[in-house]
């Protein structure tokens, strides 16, 4: 999920760009973006870089172990 202070940043950018008209009710529009923003990204079923680099290296670990395995496998002598 998009990080609190990322999505008031990306939020606060997106009321910055409002025609001045519009700039009035630039908390209201801010808590708007907000609402809107974290339900599509709910939607998009993210994950954070932590938990993919977590996810990344504990398969890279068991693509280690499973080369080591078969390594062994092969190196082991035919059974009779």
């Amino acid at each position: 999920m998009l990080n609190k202070k990322h999505l008031d940043n990306l939020c606060q950018k997106l009321s910055e760009a409002l025609p001045d008209g519009l700039r009035e009710g630039k908390e209201k529009c801010q808590q708007q973006f907000k609402s809107i923003l974290q339900s599509a990204f709910e939607k998009l079923d993210l994950v954070t870089r932590e938990d993919f680099d977590r996810q990344a290296k504990y398969l890279q670990e068991l693509k280690e172990k499973l080369a080591d395995l078969e390594a062994r496998l092969n190196n082991c002598p035919p059974s009779s």
